[in-house]
């Protein structure tokens, strides 16, 4: 009996420039209905995958995107993000965020 081929799916192509990766630092993060992040940015750059719910995304100065469950995003290091927000009122969302570090880093810092 024959097994059926392996499925990859393409996810997300994201070229990271020149920076230097030591260590990837893998976290699941759920928001609670109607949760917001606020304004924030990343030292490092982050890829993600939204594993359950909708996030309601935007890199500062680019359009707002809708990520459904199954989707891929990247946010580039030091980025501002203008919103990473639970797009429902109603359920929880859930991301795996892996965050690609030079050596010991902040993960996240807020702005006002």
């Amino acid at each position: 009996m024959t097994q059926p081929a392996i499925e990859r799916r393409h996810l997300l192509t994201a070229g990271i420039g020149g920076r230097n990766v030591t260590t990837v630092d893998v976290r699941e993060i759920q928001f609670q209905p109607d949760q917001k992040t606020g304004r924030h940015f990343h030292p490092c750059a982050v890829v993600g995958y939204i594993v359950a719910g909708a996030a309601l995304f935007q890199i500062e100065g680019q359009p707002e995107q809708t990520l459904a469950a199954g989707s891929a995003f990247y946010e580039p290091a030091d980025a501002v993000i203008a919103r990473f927000d639970n797009a429902s009122i109603t359920e929880p969302m859930k991301f795996i965020a892996c965050y690609l570090l030079d050596g010991a880093q902040d993960l996240i810092r807020m702005l006002g």
